[in-house]
């Protein structure tokens, strides 16, 4: 193998002394590698020629396979990006196209069977309003942003405290003080500069709330609780927009995706009235480790990946419920409820 590397260099090094373009080059290590494998298969064990080549043709056949990857990698991102309108860098990218650098940003989204080009392009005309910036909020933000979707909202009236920082990873220490929506979109356009993010620092009220979802495709909700959750429920109901909702306590977490107009029941119908404060105490109250509200966050914008792109089966009639202290996951069945003051009528 040494010696097969030794002269494939020496003929490329040649080459390009010579001024020979890079296909003829690897043209000709090609042929090298195909005659040595050919040696290497064919002549008996004890010939000279063989044993100088290593004697063996299986890590010359590993090397080849692992070549053939690379290649037909690479094929598949050329043409990958024939498939999708380029403008050059200097140019403001149009609605549903993509710059050089997005295209090489999103490849791995591109490459996705379920997700390609045109999912790509349905992220990037996408927009979302995540309600709240602290611990379901934050990985939703930077995973919708990194993710490509072209317009975020995020509407919280909340200053980062130096308690939010074991789990509301958006947000740093120099961040203490500053308004989260503002914290949050520099750091959305830090990782993302081809977004948009658009910051409310104020709370969500009902004089607004009409409004507001109007501009939005479907709103993840990260608050925690029960009354800001009953009216963002409300308020995508009659919008009309798919609620993707988090919750979480100590080692738990949950998340569905309610959508009455896609046959699903509202939050109201699985949680008819807030519960008493003792049964359903905060995270100030009860304490959270600090990794779930990452993982029920990130779960929230995958949902709202998949929504928007129509991959996979995204949470409707269902309810997941992770376990992070015993590391199990559940699913419960939920039903519309005939009775529902929000969604029967």
């Amino acid at each position: 193998m040494l010696l097969f590397l030794a002269i494939s260099a020496a003929m490329y090094g040649l080459g390009a002394l010579m001024g020979a373009p890079k296909g003829q080059r690897w043209a000709l290590i090609l042929i090298l590698f195909v005659a040595i494998v050919g040696i290497l298969l064919i002549f008996p064990e004890e010939h000279a020629l063989r044993a100088a080549f290593g004697g063996n043709a299986e890590p010359y056949l590993l090397l080849g396979g692992f070549a053939a990857l690379v290649v037909a990698y690479r094929a598949i991102l050329v043409r990958l990006r024939a498939r999708i309108e380029t403008k050059p860098e200097t140019e403001t990218p149009q609605t549903g196209s993509f710059s050089a650098t997005e295209l090489d940003r999103y490849a791995r989204h591109i490459v996705l069977r379920e997700v390609g080009g045109p999912g790509q392009k349905k992220l990037k005309n996408a927009k979302m309003l995540v309600i709240g910036a602290g611990g379901l909020g934050a990985p939703a933000l930077q995973y919708l942003a990194a993710a490509g979707v072209g317009l975020i909202g995020v509407i919280d009236d909340d200053e980062v405290e130096n308690a939010n920082l074991q789990r509301q990873v958006i947000h740093r220490d120099a961040d203490i003080g500053v308004p989260k929506v503002f914290s949050a979109q520099n750091a959305m356009l830090a990782q993302n500069p081809h977004i948009e993010v658009r910051p409310y620092h104020r709370r969500l009220s009902k004089d607004i709330a009409d409004e507001l979802f109007d501009e939005y495709d479907l709103i993840l909700d990260g608050t925690d609780n029960f009354e800001t959750r009953y009216l963002v429920n409300e308020a995508a109901v009659r919008s009309g927009k798919p609620l993707i909702s988090g919750a979480l306590s100590q080692w738990e977490g949950q998340l569905s995706v309610f959508d009455p107009q896609g046959g699903t029941p509202c939050y109201q119908c699985i949680f008819p009235s807030a519960p008493a404060p003792e049964l359903a105490p905060s995270c100030a109250q009860a304490g959270v480790i600090g990794p779930l509200p990452g993982v029920i966050g990130a779960m929230m914008a995958q949902e709202a990946i998949k929504l928007i792109t129509g991959a996979g089966h995204v949470l409707r009639n269902e309810m997941l419920i992770y376990d992070g202290l015993y590391g199990e996951t559940r699913k419960m069945t939920l039903k519309p409820r005939a009775d529902c003051p929000i969604c029967s009528h």
